[in-house]
């Protein structure tokens, strides 16, 4: 278990940050020959892993991640600035202070310092942080690019969820919602990882950040002078699962159509007409057809957020899915 001690100066200042780096990176960690992903991932590990065995460029990646290798050090992953480039947090790392690559390398592989995989990094920290970048680029090129479009969405639209769940419910709130991987009270947040550390933010600020494949493994960091960041599973994976035989028994399906029905169950947050499309495999105009109903009918409303349009379950909407779905959604958290 780790736990993160978070003074009021450090809740004040949380923010969420989309990092496409840090879902290639749990992405990876998941598609390890030795992994066993969950159905939301296994058809896209078959490809991942086709680039992980073939794709030569990857070289810097496979010494890092061999097997028995757990630790994550900091250098390899720079700190989440909200970008939706993945290239501008390569260059980040390109970039990173050669003297904190070192202090990092000797902290995270004690004693390891004549291992081969370690000594460009120590040695040559700046070459061996390009290496890993044009590593890093071609896993994303092969295994996630493709899939990115749907990945941005999602977690775009979990950082809008997120943010207003901090403006109107507090830190709090924001907290408890999170995932079963983590727990929250008051002043500390717990992660579950299979060993003990305590940490204390100090006057750092906590940086919390959505993924799509936190699978793969949940990341926290620590050493930076100036955030905390974590990582933790954003809504929505299922976006990447394989087809699924429609439930037998389905009252809410029987009264409004299997696909409305599945459009109305995606609604327990805010959702776009293309976030519902991405979640359920359906084209933007039937989906956008089914909510323009909903919304006649009263269980969905609407809303605008810049150029992009909100649905959302009104009260009459949760209704319906709990007494007809067995759904408890009646208080569920905008």
């Amino acid at each position: 278990m780790i736990r993160i001690e978070l003074d009021e100066a450090s809740l004040g200042a949380t923010r969420i940050a989309i990092s496409p780096l840090r879902d290639a990176f749990c992405a990876l960690h998941l598609a390890l020959p030795w992994r066993r992903p969950s159905w939301p991932y296994q058809e896209w590990v078959v490809g991942a892993r086709e680039v992980w065995r073939e794709d030569e460029r990857l070289g810097p990646l496979r010494e890092l991640l061999a097997e028995g290798r757990y630790e994550v050090s900091d250098f390899l992953l720079p700190r989440p600035v909200g970008t939706v480039n993945v290239h501008e947090e390569l260059d980040q790392l390109r970039s990173t202070d050669p003297e904190f690559v070192r202090a990092q390398a000797a902290v995270t592989f004690p004693g390891m310092a004549d291992e081969p995989f370690l000594l460009p990094y120590l040695k040559d920290p700046q070459a061996a942080c390009a290496a890993l970048a044009d590593a890093y680029a071609a896993w994303w090129e092969g295994a996630i690019e493709p899939y990115w479009p749907t990945m941005r969405r999602l977690v775009e639209d979990e950082v809008l969820v997120r943010a207003r769940t901090f403006a109107t419910e507090g830190v709090d709130t924001l907290f408890s919602g999170l995932e079963a991987r983590g727990r929250w009270e008051r002043p500390v947040l717990e992660l579950t990882k299979h060993y003990e550390a305590e940490y204390a933010t100090g006057e750092r600020r906590l940086v919390l950040v959505p993924l799509v494949f936190a699978e793969g493994c949940r990341l926290y960091s620590t050493d930076d002078p100036e955030v905390v960041a974590v990582s933790y599973q954003a809504r929505g994976a299922a976006t990447l699962r394989e087809p699924v035989e429609p439930v037998a028994e389905d009252r809410l399906g029987l009264m409004l159509g299997r696909g409305r029905a599945a459009v109305l169950r995606e609604l327990v947050g805010p959702l776009t007409t293309a976030g519902v499309a991405d979640r359920l495999g359906l084209a933007p105009s039937t989906v956008s057809e089914h909510l323009s109903v909903l919304a006649e009918a009263g269980v969905v409303t609407r809303h605008r957020v810049g150029r992009s349009v909100y649905y959302q379950l009104t009260d009459t909407g949760r209704s319906l899915l709990a007494l007809l779905a067995g759904e408890g959604v009646l208080h569920a958290v905008a």
